[in-house]
């Protein structure tokens, strides 16, 4: 059983998944005092907040969570991953949200940008 490796997306299926030719991934690691019970829920609503107000920035979620200390370092780090085009605005969106969690000692930012380098399609038939 072959399968034909594409250059292009030859089907209207193969079309919706092109990617983008410039992906820029930001995650935010919110530095948390303590863990407890309420902090994935209060997590959730609070950056369900923040996307109730990003009219005009292009965005999509990618991943939440929650790391305890020593996985990866001494903090406890509630994480929110997204894809964005207007990062300057998303920032202070994430920023007005948080200023005020009582939770949080600091939060850090990263931002990757990353190009396209190659792109190939295929389809399995099951």
């Amino acid at each position: 059983m072959g399968i034909e490796i594409l250059d292009q997306a030859t089907t209207p299926a193969l079309e919706k998944l092109v990617q983008d030719e410039f992906n820029t991934n930001v995650a935010f690691y919110v530095h948390l005092k303590q863990f407890n019970d309420n902090v994935r829920a209060d997590l959730k609503k609070r950056i369900k907040e923040v996307f109730f107000f990003t009219k005009g920035v292009h965005w999509k979620f990618d991943s939440f969570g929650i790391e305890k200390a020593g996985s990866r370092g001494t903090d406890i780090l509630g994480y929110f991953i997204f894809r964005a085009n207007d990062v300057v605005k998303l920032q202070k969106l994430f920023r007005d949200e948080f200023r005020d969690y009582d939770n949080a000692i600091k939060i850090s930012c990263s931002v990757a940008k990353y190009q396209k380098t190659e792109e190939v399609f295929f389809e399995l038939d099951v």
